[in-house]
């Protein structure tokens, strides 16, 4: 489809969301301006992200949606808010955005049709089928952590002793990716996904362009490699699911295969992970919340969970572009504009969700919307991410119930909410 280009005759909102520097504060201060703009009463038109690493011309800025209602709405009509062109904020290049479409930057029918392929592999039952598996996983990553502590005269960095390596273990059981390969796949999705990586700074912009896109591109090598090898050695995996899988009497392509191993175990990998870090230095600055919960562990953990997954929000934004023009609640939106729903914000909506600036582990019921606002985007793994919260915070509230979390070091960027290290302590 093709998309009018937008005009730079509408006034910017002054609430600034499109500086690096705002990017580059914490939740509660990004929570100051998201405040400010839900009192707006629709969405808010903002000009272009700055010091993109890809600069598009007729790039003239973005609404966005930070109220909790606004956010759902979008969420829902997919057919006026599509996402062929992109989900995310910043700007990708044309290669990387066709090597990493994916379910994800589908619209109907073929999302539909993809949909109904791979959800079968993220229903209820599935999930508890291997939930041995995700337990186990559990145990390991923390008889790592407490080790690495001891080694460490007290201290470890949590998330590349703990909060990265599970959900890194749990995706790639399911997907088939044996061991020693899965880390070169982590190491690389750092990178596609850290657009502030420390690996990358210094780089010029077309540095930083190659960069992301040889990681992106080794990802999906991976993905179709390993589909060949399945298609000759059969395995109980979901890489041999998607290499046999047929829509429409059509085998899925080696690119399908790639893009959707890379939003799996990018997905996967980062929601989780940023769930746990923001979860265990929430219990480390609520201590009565983790009082609260160490009184009745198995009895209040999935209520937590669901708290902890709020509190972090782990992905921040997603973009969709106006298919046609539309009046928004006032808001005249042209065809081909930015719509991005800012979910930190939506989470925070005091009109939606009582006392949102409080971290309660016993809210109930708590609407947050960090798996989406329904829709036919709505995230297939979040029965997935609960099952290995519930397990990571089991163990480690049952082996270390007194592990406290120092400050984070917080990775700038606009689509996940990265914990990039943090250290813990017994």
């Amino acid at each position: 489809m093709t998309f009018a280009s937008g005009t730079p005759d509408r006034p910017y909102d002054p609430v600034d969301l499109s500086s690096t520097a705002f990017w580059s504060t914490t939740m509660d201060e990004r929570e100051r301006a998201f405040s400010q703009l839900r009192k707006r009463g629709t969405l808010t038109w903002h000009r272009p992200l700055e010091d993109q690493v890809y600069e598009v011309p007729d790039d003239y800025g973005f609404w966005a949606a930070t109220t909790y209602d606004d956010v759902v709405e979008i969420t829902k009509r997919s057919g006026d808010f599509i996402s062929e062109a992109g989900i995310l904020l910043e700007n990708l290049t044309p290669e990387i955005l066709e090597i990493s479409t994916s379910i994800i930057q589908m619209d109907p029918p073929r999302h539909t049709s993809m949909r109904r392929l791979v959800s079968a592999a993220f229903t209820p039952k599935q999930i508890k089928r291997i939930n041995d598996r995700i337990t186990a996983n559990a145990r390991t990553v923390v008889d790592n952590l407490l080790a690495k502590i001891d080694e460490g005269g007290g201290s470890a960095d949590f998330v590349a002793e703990c909060a990265q390596l599970l959900p890194m273990h749990n995706i790639n059981d399911m997907m088939g990716v044996p061991d020693g390969l899965r880390q070169q796949v982590t190491a690389e999705l750092n990178i596609a996904n850290g657009w502030g990586d420390s690996e990358l700074a210094g780089m010029t912009k077309d540095q930083v362009v190659d960069r992301i896109y040889q990681a992106v591109r080794h990802v999906n090598d991976v993905a179709v490699s390993l589909a060949a090898e399945r298609r000759d050695d059969p395995q109980n995996d979901l890489i041999t699911a998607l290499a046999q899988a047929e829509i429409d009497g059509e085998r899925l392509t080696d690119k399908e295969i790639g893009s959707f191993f890379l939003l799996m175990v990018s997905a996967g990998n980062d929601t989780t992970r940023q769930s746990t870090s923001h979860g265990l230095r929430a219990l480390t600055t609520h201590p009565e919340q983790r009082e609260w919960l160490l009184e009745d562990l198995e009895g209040r953990i999935s209520t937590a969970v669901e708290e902890f997954v709020r509190w972090a929000t782990p992905i921040m934004t997603f973009r969709r572009t106006a298919a046609r023009d539309i009046d928004f609640k006032g808001a005249q939106i042209r065809q081909g504009d930015k719509v991005v729903m800012f979910y930190s914000s939506a989470n925070r909506d005091e009109t939606r969700i009582d006392r949102p600036h409080e971290f309660d582990l016993s809210r109930h019921p708590n609407p947050h919307i960090s798996f989406g606002g329904g829709g036919i985007h709505h995230c297939l793994g979040n029965q997935l991410a609960r099952f290995q919260l519930r397990a990571l915070f089991t163990e480690l509230l049952t082996r270390a119930p007194q592990l406290k979390a120092g400050d984070p070091e917080l990775q700038p960027g606009t689509f996940f909410h990265v914990v990039k290290s943090m250290p813990v302590y017994l």
